[in-house]
């Protein structure tokens, strides 16, 4: 359920998502102040492909499995010496596009899409059904995910619009798929202290990771704001798209474009970022973001 708010309402605020009309043509954008509260910006139901943050989706579906029994996160997987959990913190050693191994298990953070490809495959051999099969039964059905599907590959082959992603968003603020415990798990740091390269943004002395969700830590820039607070996590792809929940103040938001990730990202996600956070905290409590669509997630 949708209402407009009035015209003569504060623009100030909704000036702040407007922002993406600037970036790419068919743009949008959802933010949550709370829970079961959404304000929105641009056509959030339009789907495109969101490249890895179908990594968010594949590893709630892994976390499903380990829950299950059909798995477990010290189950070998991967190069030799990796587990399950290595391959969700990408922590493996696994090169990011090949099965070149770059380090032994453990000893650095390596973003990698091959990861996820085996994390994908031991859930098939254990579970008998094909991945976008389980991932579809696990995770995109039960939330309602109605539009997303998964196309080829589980780093990153996700097509998803911006009103899923938000159902997503609010699974991850409050998990009901998995234990509140797992998702504590996942939405920390797993490995702690390993250097990597977080992609378009550098090389890091501490590239936190969750299983699944990157972690900010110290990150400076960061794609979520540079105000963020550390244990803020999230992902962003390279279809220009991101999510990021900020679990401090409640607060979630799900972009996603048209336009590939690129130098323009890295210069206009973070402060568009912060002043959304920004935005959030002010209307934290009064139930809308002024000017804008406001939905209650949920309800009917």
């Amino acid at each position: 359920m949708s209402d407009r708010l009035p015209a003569s309402a504060d623009g100030e605020e909704s000036s702040v998502l407007s922002e993406v009309d600037s970036w790419d043509s068919g743009a949008a954008v959802a933010v949550s102040s709370g829970p079961r509260q959404l304000s929105t910006h641009g056509d959030i139901t339009r789907t495109s492909p969101v490249a890895s943050l179908t990594k968010l989706v594949t590893a709630w579906a892994v976390l499903i499995a380990v829950e299950e029994g059909a798995i477990r996160l010290d189950d070998p997987a991967g190069p030799p010496g990796a587990t399950v959990a290595h391959l969700l913190a990408h922590s493996s050693g696994l090169d990011f596009g090949s099965d070149h191994v770059l380090s032994p298990p453990g000893s650095r953070r390596i973003y990698s899409n091959t990861g996820y490809l085996a994390l994908a495959e031991h859930v098939e051999v254990a579970t008998g059904f094909s991945f976008a099969e389980y991932q579809r039964e696990a995770v995109l059905a039960p939330l309602g995910m109605d539009s997303s599907v998964l196309h080829g590959s589980p780093a990153s082959g996700l097509v998803s619009s911006v009103s899923d992603l938000a159902l997503l968003a609010e699974e991850l603020r409050s998990p009901t798929l998995i234990h509140p415990g797992t998702a504590a798990l996942a939405e920390s740091v797993r490995f702690p202290g390993l250097p990597g390269v977080l992609p378009g943004f550098g090389r890091q002395l501490e590239c936190d990771w969750g299983f699944g969700p990157e972690i900010k830590g110290n990150k400076v820039p960061h794609w979520s704001g540079n105000e963020a607070p550390p244990a803020t996590f999230g992902h962003f792809g390279a279809s220009g798209s991101f999510l990021w929940i900020d679990p401090v103040g409640g607060f979630f938001c799900v972009v996603v474009t048209g336009r590939d990730f690129g130098d323009w990202a890295v210069r206009l996600w973070p402060p568009f970022s912060d002043r959304v956070r920004g935005l959030l905290a002010r209307s934290a409590g009064k139930g809308v973001v002024k000017g804008l669509v406001t939905e209650n997630l949920g309800e009917g």
